[in-house]
């Protein structure tokens, strides 16, 4: 359930903050929405209190990881970035993140942990993970990541970020051997893919899968890195030759079926 200070009143957010730069005149400030979700209260009203006082972020709303109605809540306040806490989660960790994921693509998620079993961090990262923080970091390091993933940057603890890779590697490699080279892409990444196909570019692609340009280009960078290619051309090439069919249909993709968009804002993406 949405804690009550940060539960909205209506369907409508205001994502565009104001600051003033000198008397009579504001500068607009794009506010990235926050969902926040761990288990223990007073520890998320304490960081959405330290996150809420950044002029860029706004906290949406804190739930907690056992809600049965998390990917609902995931879906309802479309957050650009869902910060999870994954020890309560064990080893469905990666099972959670996918439904977050499936709930609303775009959102760049950050897990939150003290745990160090570099194994979570690889079910992590294969569900979709964009950041991997410790809780001995400190809360600026915290913000730096919450920024750097909605520019399509990635961030996993060094001595983790070796694994890590060496696994994905290993999936990529298993999937070329045994099946559709285009099983190691996201469902996402195919639609952006399909798009490339169709000879679309960024802009197109954006205002086609309603997402933001950034997104377009962190998914443009996966597939390059997933496909093994370093353009656009070979990228359609092997997406022809494995037979990509083209989209039939727009709108967002929850996992099974593709809802509707509707937006709530002025301040969506």
């Amino acid at each position: 359930m949405l804690t009550p200070p940060y539960q909205e009143e209506d369907s409508s957010f205001i994502c565009m903050r104001t600051m003033p730069r000198r008397p009579g005149t504001v500068v607009p400030v794009d506010v990235r929405r926050l969902l926040l979700v761990d288990d223990y209260r007073m520890v998320t009203e304490a960081l959405a209190s330290r996150l809420s006082a950044a002029p860029d972020f706004w906290v949406a709303g804190c739930c907690s990881t056992d809600d049965p109605q998390l990917p609902e809540v995931v879906r309802w306040l479309r957050p650009d970035v869902i910060l999870i806490e994954v020890e309560p989660l064990g080893f469905a960790i990666g099972e959670v993140l996918q439904r977050l994921k499936a709930a609303w693509a775009p959102a760049h998620v950050v897990v939150v942990s003290g745990d160090h079993d570099v194994a979570h961090a690889v079910d992590a990262a294969r569900a979709g993970a964009a950041a991997w923080v410790s809780k001995e970091q400190g809360a600026d390091d915290l913000e730096t990541v919450l920024r750097g993933v909605c520019q399509g940057h990635s961030w996993f603890p060094p001595e983790m970020l070796g694994e890590i890779l060496r696994e994905l590697r290993e999936d990529v490699r298993n999937a070329r051997e045994n099946g559709d080279p285009l099983d190691v892409l996201s469902p996402r990444e195919r639609d952006v893919l399909a798009s490339m196909a169709e000879g679309k570019r960024g802009r197109q692609i954006a205002e086609e899968l309603l997402i933001s340009t950034d997104t377009v280009r962190t998914h443009t960078r996966s597939i390059f890195s997933k496909l093994d290619v370093h353009s656009r051309l070979e990228a359609v090439r092997v997406a022809r030759a494995a037979g990509l069919r083209q989209r039939r249909r727009t709108g967002i993709t929850d996992g099974s079926e593709t809802v509707p968009f509707r937006p709530t804002g002025p301040g969506r993406r």
